[in-house]
């Protein structure tokens, strides 16, 4: 298979896995609009960046996670936990920091590269997620394991993920004279999603028990 090919297949998984109104894309978007683009571009890049590494760890051990479901179960349990803490402070803690400052606050565009490789490592669903989707590409005979269909996967999974984020800033740029926009509206926003997602992955926890 050609590694353009692969190239786009990786792009495409990494879409279809970021598209859906997510804790990291609502946040990039949030910083994006409170202290300007290029901020909300470094934010996403170190979200790529760790996305890169969970990709490839998830397509070299793809085999391995998907004969030993106990490891599955064991990320299941580890983002429940990261995912209730973080909606506990997307509700209450960013609520009451929420208020105006006299003296506004500076961020460097360096603190927003290291804080979106610190929360893209907190969200391990891609590592299962792209180990299933990896196993099924190359039961298809459109993926294989060598090292150069995995590093062209790699990277358009990374491309895949820094277009969504972008397009998320793009998108609230638009309309961020709207109510929805607001520090306030955007908390709740991404404490609601990361809300729903850790009932979806305690669901699946009492299931499988």
């Amino acid at each position: 298979m050609s590694i353009t090919i692969i190239f786009f297949l990786g792009l495409f998984v990494a879409l279809v896995g970021v598209i859906p109104p997510g804790l990291l894309n609502m946040q990039a978007a949030k910083i994006s609009l409170k202290e300007g683009h290029a901020r909300g571009v470094m934010f996403s890049i170190g979200v790529c960046l760790i996305v890169l590494v969970q990709t490839y760890l998830a397509s070299i051990f793809a085999r391995y996670l998907s004969n030993h479901a106990e490891a599955v179960d064991i990320l299941q349990r580890v983002a429940f936990v990261i995912f209730v803490l973080i909606t506990i402070y997307y509700f209450f803690v960013a609520k009451a920091q929420s208020q105006p400052q006299i003296v506004p606050q500076i961020r460097s565009k360096h603190s927003r590269f290291f804080q979106g490789m610190f929360l893209s490592s907190l969200n391990v669903f891609p590592i299962p997620y792209q180990a299933y989707m990896t196993i099924t590409l190359a039961s298809f005979g459109w993926l294989d394991f060598s090292m150069t269909s995995i590093i062209s996967y790699v990277a358009g999974a990374g491309t895949g993920t820094f277009v969504t984020l972008y397009f998320y800033m793009f998108f609230f740029d638009k309309i961020k004279n709207e109510t929805i926009t607001s520090p306030k509206s955007m908390n709740y926003i991404i404490g609601g999603i990361t809300g729903i997602i850790s009932i979806i992955t305690l669901i699946n926890i009492i299931k499988e028990l």
